[in-house]
């Protein structure tokens, strides 16, 4: 067994999961291997808080199979840690050592806290570097977790005996979705949060990040059914009676919201709106990193100052074998655009490096196929595991390379599906395209042939370039032209100058 090797496995209250790691040299790690399996333990808890023999026997068929996954694994290349269903459930010392015995590993119930702070870990990681201080919601099956944490270190943890299996087994009883049954749920949470929430309300943090299964299907959800662009609160509200129409859960089939999640989903909205209510949060976006992922990284003990994405995209060029001095070419002239047509001041510096890496990126979907490979490098950004890159970041890397090339409206048209099409988003896009057209001949650009590029009105720009280059470069002049016209028809002018 290759000794770089690292696995963690997850025995939560809703699913269990593996996750298998291989460690680089850099303290990196990179996913090699995960499965999951919905058990639901918290729902096999009885009114005496004991786990029922039938769902002991599901965990126990379960840990059988993953058993054969981490087999030639040493002990202290796995480490296997259970969260609120074991800490509460009564008979846990029965149900543990048979447990231990099927899995060829010893299980660690952890604390709350000590749950929090690995979920905290695992969350920045998964997300860019920054000292900034931030609050992560984790909504488990039986418990929820809340931390604020600056880098890597966690400040304040919190655990909460609430979670999504939990709430729903108890205020939508047989699944059934009413007015009442969400109030019952919202105002039972709500009441848990404010026992510790002064903990929280006084601290300042830039961001709501949210982990796990229930915020990345009240994620998918909100973006699926077009409420917003994040979760937000009243993307939930709607969500709230788009599940109350449905009236019960067997009847959901709803976009964004995958089957598995359904007879639970209705408790983690509840609660997560509680949530925002209580701490007065705008939106929140979501880090793919979580408790699993913490494991592993406490494990090795190591962390990095340095912006993982950068690593994961180095990764990703020598992958797939990119002409790295094209990409490097196209993105330098896209910066230099994008910096003469924003204002830097309203323009968040994130939204700079999203587009160094997506020119860096642009031609990741020749490693599938010539024909139509924005559209396979938009593919591969949206569904890949980049590590260190949120799931929106993703999205906008995606839809970057799906519009650098080809129709202009049908781009834009693409994009406003998903996401409204805001100028700042608009304006990357046309830098992109501008720079791809202008390094097509694969050569260095010298530094007079731009003279100048800046923005004329609300929705026109002007760009002055080397008369003398653009006779020299017909073919160019005339792709120059043809983008004009395309941005045109969206109501958008660029005047092509030669001077």
């Amino acid at each position: 067994m290759d000794k770089n090797l690292l696995a963690s496995v997850d025995i939560g209250s809703n699913s269990f999961r593996i996750l298998i790691a291989k460690l680089h040299e850099d303290g990196t790690l990179q996913q090699i291997d995960q499965l999951k399996e919905t058990v639901r333990l918290a729902g096999g808890l009885d009114a005496n808080n004991n786990l029922t023999k039938e769902s002991q026997l599901l965990a126990l068929e379960v840990l059988s199979r993953f058993s054969e996954r981490l087999v030639g694994f040493h002990h202290d290349q796995v480490r296997v840690v259970a969260t609120s269903t074991l800490r509460v459930a009564k008979n846990a010392y029965e149900f543990i050592p048979i447990a231990n015995k099927i899995l060829g590993f010893d299980i660690e119930v952890i604390s709350g806290v000590e749950e929090a702070r690995l979920i905290y870990i695992g969350a920045m990681h998964s997300l860019a570097y920054t000292k900034d201080r931030r609050l992560v919601i984790d909504i488990g099956g039986g418990s929820t977790e809340f931390i604020i944490g600056s880098g890597y270190d966690p400040e304040i943890m919190e655990s909460v005996t609430m979670g999504c299996v939990s709430f729903s087994k108890k205020y939508f009883i047989n699944g059934e979705m009413t007015e009442q049954n969400f109030d019952n749920a919202i105002y039972a949470a709500r009441g848990k949060i404010q026992t510790m929430e002064h903990l929280f309300v006084k601290q300042k943090w830039v961001a709501s990040i949210g982990t796990s299964g229930t915020s990345k299907s009240l994620y998918d959800m909100c973006i699926a059914n077009e409420l917003a662009d994040s979760i937000t609160l009243d993307g939930m509200y709607k969500l709230r009676k788009i599940l109350i129409k449905n009236k019960n859960s067997k009847n959901f089939d709803i976009p964004g919201l995958k089957e598995d999640r359904n007879p639970v989903i209705a408790g983690g909205l509840a609660i997560m709106i509680a949530i925002f209510e209580e701490f007065k949060i705008n939106e929140m976006t979501i880090a793919d990193g979580s408790l699993r992922e913490g494991v592993l990284y406490d494990l090795i003990g190591r962390t990095t100052d340095k912006d993982l994405r950068i690593t994961t995209v180095e990764r990703l060029q020598k992958r797939v074998s990119l002409d790295l001095e094209q990409a490097h070419r196209v993105a330098k002239t896209a910066l230099m655009l994008l910096r003469s047509l924003v204002n830097n001041n309203d323009f968040d510096s994130n939204y700079y490096k999203l587009m160094n890496w997506a020119a860096n990126l642009y031609e990741i979907g020749l490693a599938i196929s010539h024909n139509d490979y924005h559209k396979h490098g938009a593919y591969i950004l949206d569904n890949a595991d980049l590590a260190g890159f949120s799931k929106p970041e993703q999205s906008i890397l995606a839809d970057l390379v799906r519009s650098h090339r080809g129709s202009v409206v049908k781009a834009c048209e693409s994009i406003s599906e998903r996401r409204k099409l805001r100028m700042r988003f608009i304006i990357m896009i046309i830098s992109l395209r501008l720079s791809v057209i202008l390094n097509r001949n694969r050569k260095d650009l010298d530094s007079d042939v731009i003279k100048s590029i800046k923005v004329i009105s609300k929705s026109g720009m002007e760009m002055i370039i080397c008369s003398k280059w653009l006779q020299q470069n017909p073919l160019t002049y005339y792709s120059l032209k043809e983008e004009a016209e395309q941005w045109e028809k969206n109501n958008i002018t660029i005047n092509i100058v030669g001077r």
